[in-house]
């Protein structure tokens, strides 16, 4: 899948008593640029969390489901009606499945969404946009691409920031890097925006037994090390090259994934962070490592985070408890 392709957005609400204005802002934006339906989505948590006990309801507990589903439904329907919205062709649904995530997930695949827009929304202690558990398990298991919103800033006329590792560290597909600045291409050209590359590495080291015993790290000669970090910068270039992004919108550096690209992203007042998800061999399931959690948590942009081709969810699509009926607003 490519951006160009964007067709239908689902936006999750966390909460529907209060309007995720950023996050239907940002949609909306993306919406407009690709001609795309929006539908809003909130799952109802109920105390109920089997069949088993679905089946032993009382009429008043599934009354008072009922009763929380349409409330739900109200609400979305006068969020499809706000200005930031109209023109818009907005939908909006409730169900009472659960978890959130997964709720989230089944809802996305059964409309064919290809994209889903949420926002991080847990606070860290400086009031920062952290993300919650929910988060984590969305950007491990959502097989469109997801879009984490984290900041106001809007993506026309901004900087978008393809995050990309050519030498494929930690089994990462070979096509993956091509798939994001591709999406990301197909981003700028509709957003109006501009399109960086960065990609951070690890000095040249060798490791060598002591006398005492213990292995430690020698740093190699300054020749070896301007000749890796030569390699590196080409093979970039090379990637960047081929997706028809400028030297001069390549960044290059050599120090910690987390802190260089979180400074790059803010020194360029980038708007949004492409990245890939990383599935580990032999599970339906992205890994999502210390390195990348604090990639994730620091950036102060939205991030998009975008799988491997073939990647396939392991959430089932199991039945939902209660379901609300869908209606087609007139924003």
């Amino acid at each position: 899948m490519t951006a160009s392709s964007i067709r239908r957005i689902l936006v999750a609400i966390r909460d529907p008593s209060h309007a995720p204005r950023l996050e239907l802002r940002k949609a909306a934006e993306i919406a407009r640029a690709f001609n795309a339906r929006i539908e809003l989505f909130h799952a109802v948590d109920l105390p109920q969390r089997s069949h088993a006990l679905a089946r032993k309801r009382t009429g008043a507990i599934e009354a008072q489901a009922q009763a929380a589903m349409q409330l739900s439904d109200r609400r979305l329907q006068r969020f499809a009606g706000l200005a930031v919205l109209r023109g818009l062709r907005v939908t909006w649904h409730s169900n009472s499945d659960f978890p959130p995530h997964e709720a989230v997930i089944r809802r996305a695949t059964r409309t064919a969404a290809d994209l889903v827009v949420a926002g991080a929304r847990a606070r860290g202690r400086l009031g920062r946009s952290l993300l919650g558990s929910s988060d984590w398990e969305l950007i491990r298991q959502c097989p469109c691409p997801l879009l984490l919103v984290k900041c106001a800033r809007p993506y026309s006329g901004s900087v978008l920031l393809a995050a990309v590792d050519p030498f494929h560290a930690h089994a990462k597909p070979a096509d993956l890097d091509r798939r994001l600045l591709q999406y990301g291409g197909d981003l700028v050209k509709r957003l109006q925006a501009s399109l960086h590359v960065f990609h951070a590495y690890a000095p040249l080291v060798e490791m060598a037994p002591t006398p005492a015993g213990p292995v430690v790290a020698f740093d190699l000669p300054p020749q070896a090390q301007a000749a890796h970090t030569d390699l590196i910068v080409q093979k970039v270039l090379q990637l960047a090259a081929s997706a028809a992004v400028p030297a001069r919108a390549c960044h290059v550096q050599m120090g910690p994934v987390a802190g260089e690209l979180c400074a790059l992203a803010g020194s360029l007042r980038a708007s949004l962070v492409v990245m890939g998800g990383v599935s580990r061999s032999g599970l339906r399931r992205i890994f999502i490592g210390a390195t990348a959690e604090r990639v994730l948590d620091e950036l102060k942009c939205d991030v998009l985070v975008v799988k491997p081709r073939g990647f396939s969810s392991a959430v089932g699509q199991r039945e939902h408890l209660l379901c609300g009926a869908a209606v087609i607003g007139r924003a």
